[in-house]
């Protein structure tokens, strides 16, 4: 698995899986606008802004998943090539958040500033909404080999952190937003926890310095003799 992982081909091949989400949907407003808006798909017809944007949404959250699942699965299965993917697929989940971004921005609101503003202060959905997309863009705008050198590496990985609380944002602003299912975003909450648990168990346990380090202290060190 790690010898195909790191094939050149992989990438682009994994690239190209990383845009069949907007391809799907640019089809299938496509065939809406072939039908006359009518008659093609119930969800699309009753509310075509709403689907744009639950659809770009779900895969704003989808990819912040997938990219927070790479170090488990990296670790757990010995496959150590799959950080190669981590900053695409970090920046795809960028990329959709500004697509659902950009259709409340755009067609929703019409550029409208001072509604947009409303919005965001009286519905907390929406505050919680751009809380998630402003912690995703620092680290979007420092994914880059040169950001890296600049931060310093230590804290460059701090920074990207905030990828922790943006997917917990991300959650939080789905189910608050949706009225009465709850199932998909308790889903993707779900999902989220287990993530998390399992870096809090990495993290309270002792890394293998330190538990060297203890073996080999003043008071052990007989224990070995």
């Amino acid at each position: 698995m790690n010898r195909l992982l790191s094939s050149r081909w992989t990438k682009p091949v994994g690239f190209l899986l990383c845009l069949v989400p907007i391809l799907i949907l640019c089809w299938r407003l496509l065939e809406f606008a072939r039908a006359g808006g009518q008659g093609y798909d119930p969800a699309l017809t009753a509310d075509p802004i709403a689907y744009i944007t639950h659809y770009t949404g779900d895969w704003t959250i989808r990819f912040l998943l997938i990219t927070l699942s790479v170090t488990p699965f990296r670790r757990l299965f010995g496959l150590p090539k799959l950080a190669r993917y981590r900053r695409m697929l970090g920046l795809f989940a960028f990329f959709y958040g500004s697509l659902h971004l950009m259709t409340w921005v755009w067609l929703d609101k019409f550029f409208d500033v001072r509604e947009m503003l409303k919005d965001v202060e009286k519905r907390r959905f929406i505050t919680m909404g751009m809380t998630a997309f402003a912690l995703m863009a620092p680290l979007a705008i420092t994914s880059t080999d040169r950001w890296v050198r600049r931060l310093g590496f230590e804290r460059w990985q701090r920074l990207h952190r905030l990828i922790y609380f943006s997917a917990l944002a991300g959650v939080i602003h789905y189910y608050w937003l949706v009225k009465s299912d709850v199932r998909l975003p308790l889903m993707y909450g779900g999902i989220l926890a287990v993530l998390m648990l399992y870096r809090a168990m990495v993290w309270l346990k002792p890394s293998p310095r330190a538990q060297r380090a203890k073996t080999t202290s003043p008071n052990t060190a007989y224990l070995r003799d």
